[in-house]
């Protein structure tokens, strides 16, 4: 187990804000040497810069994960600069509009498959076999989510589709990667514990050009301003999770080598349970009357 962090080098993607920049930050305050993979040049400048401390190192690398070039020069800098890597969080990820399947796009499956599933796929291919052929211990965290990983909500197919290719994805590597007698482990992080006030909200905002939404959506996506009113008017108290504690509950399911990392893990062996009960009986595993009026 990869009990001490410091000093081990992290690579970190979609790591300027939210989430990721609680990683970063958590994984600094261990003594690790981080380097930072986001698309928003602004916003990682900032956010390394503000980061860095005497005796901290933190560098950062615009990268976009759709893309497997900017992966391999994303982690060619890494292993240039540190000379190996020892933790790689596949963090990045983006959502499209709720809507019905049919009233979807090909560009919002084309984009959000294209960052959330191919992002993972990328960056496993860039580093994991260095990673492998370094000897040394290592480990791989991909970041998934509850909407699809353990239960989609049906209006968020695009998502939650794309959520729950990254849980298989990780599976499969965790098994692999034992199998083959390697020195490195994976795990599914599933971001938990109450509303996460993050990025994922206004992901529009990197959206490519070339990748527009061909129609307007029926239900334009709301902010996570809008979201709190709606449910302040209708009378429910939300629970928000803080980033950094999420962020070092983390890295302790790391030192544990627990394969799935989560809050409420109770919660989803229930879930989990009644879906395996339903899809025994042939019948759809969401039940329907639990879920949120839309």
């Amino acid at each position: 187990m990869m009990k001490d962090l410091s000093g081990k080098v992290a690579a970190v993607t979609g790591g300027a804000g939210g989430i990721g920049k609680a990683l970063v930050a958590a994984l600094v305050a261990e003594g690790a040497r981080v380097v930072v993979g986001d698309v928003e040049e602004s916003v990682l400048e900032e956010t390394t810069a503000s980061l860095s401390s005497p005796g901290s190192e933190v560098s950062g690398v615009v990268t976009d994960v759709s893309d497997p070039n900017s992966v391999n020069a994303f982690a060619d800098r890494v292993f240039e600069e540190h000379g190996g890597c020892h933790l790689l969080f596949n963090n990045a990820g983006v959502a499209a509009p709720s809507a019905n399947v049919w009233e979807t796009t090909v560009n919002d499956w084309r984009w959000v498959h294209g960052v959330n599933v191919m992002g993972v796929i990328h960056g496993i291919q860039a580093f994991v076999p260095r990673m492998i052929a370094s000897g040394e211990e290592g480990h791989v965290i991909n970041t998934s989510s509850g909407d699809g990983g353990i239960s989609p909500l049906p209006f968020q197919s695009v998502y939650a589709s794309s959520k729950a290719a990254v849980s298989c994805i990780t599976e499969c590597l965790d098994a692999q990667l034992q199998t083959e007698k390697t020195r490195l482990r994976a795990s599914i992080f599933y971001p938990s514990g109450g509303l996460l006030d993050t990025g994922i909200w206004t992901t529009a905002r990197n959206r490519p050009a070339e990748l527009a939404r061909e129609a307007e959506p029926a239900v334009p996506a709301p902010t996570i301003d809008q979201f709190k009113e709606a449910a302040s008017a209708a009378g429910m108290e939300l629970q928000f999770q803080d980033l950094d504690d999420l962020a070092r509950h983390c890295l302790e399911g790391v030192r544990q080598q627990q394969f799935v990392i989560m809050f409420g893990h109770k919660e989803t062996e229930a879930t989990l349970t009644d879906r395996a009960a339903r899809i025994g009986r042939g019948e759809l595993p969401l039940d329907l009357a639990s879920l949120p009026v839309m």
